[in-house]
């Protein structure tokens, strides 16, 4: 069955060189050849600002972020692919995320404060790249950061189910990881997974 597909390239880096966008790259060619609709939104190219008053949640999305809006929308399965910075996701795509829940797209205020889940009946995946092997970021860390992405952000809004993938010494990549790796994400984009 064809799905829409939705990759968000959260590397905040334009240089195609790294790991994240080829990794997009690889996920979308394997979605592409199994008949599946996909559209990109690649980060380093967007204008994404950063929210500074929580009143601006409010307010409707403007710019390049009514057309991750759309994109979105139509996705039944959303991508994120970022490298893991600090423990966590580059500021860039955390605001991202601030900025596409403006205007009660991905949450809304429900009865007696609790919140509605906008995005419900979209899956996602989430693929994070890190220098460290990925066993070491869920054991020692426990994997703190990519986890409160995915309850916090992904989760809170509705996406379900939401798989991960993390890719530990993403620096240190040989040729045949590499090439086992992309398959590997040729292979989810295929499945829609």
């Amino acid at each position: 069955m064809s799905e829409t597909i939705c990759i968000i390239d959260g590397h905040p880096h334009r240089d195609k060189s790294h790991l994240c966008h080829a990794l997009a790259e690889a996920y979308k060619a394997g979605a592409k050849e199994a008949g599946h609709k996909v559209k990109t939104l690649a980060l380093a190219e967007m204008d994404i600002n950063f929210l500074r008053d929580p009143a601006d949640f409010e307010k409707p999305a403007a710019g390049d972020m009514i057309k991750a809006q759309n994109a979105i929308s139509a996705a039944s399965h959303v991508v994120i692919i970022y490298p893991l910075w600090m423990g966590t996701m580059p500021a860039l795509v955390k605001a991202f995320f601030e900025q596409l829940a403006r205007g009660n797209f991905a949450i809304k205020e429900g009865e007696h404060g609790w919140p509605m889940k906008m995005l419900k009946g979209k899956s996602a995946r989430v693929i994070v790249t890190m220098g460290m092997p990925a066993a070491a970021y869920k054991l020692v860390f426990g994997g703190a950061g990519v986890k409160g992405f995915e309850t916090g952000i992904l989760g809170m809004s509705g996406f379900k189910p939401v798989h991960e993938t993390l890719v530990g010494g993403a620096y240190n990549l040989s040729d045949k990881r590499a090439a086992k790796l992309f398959s590997r994400c040729r292979a989810l984009g295929a499945k829609a997974s």
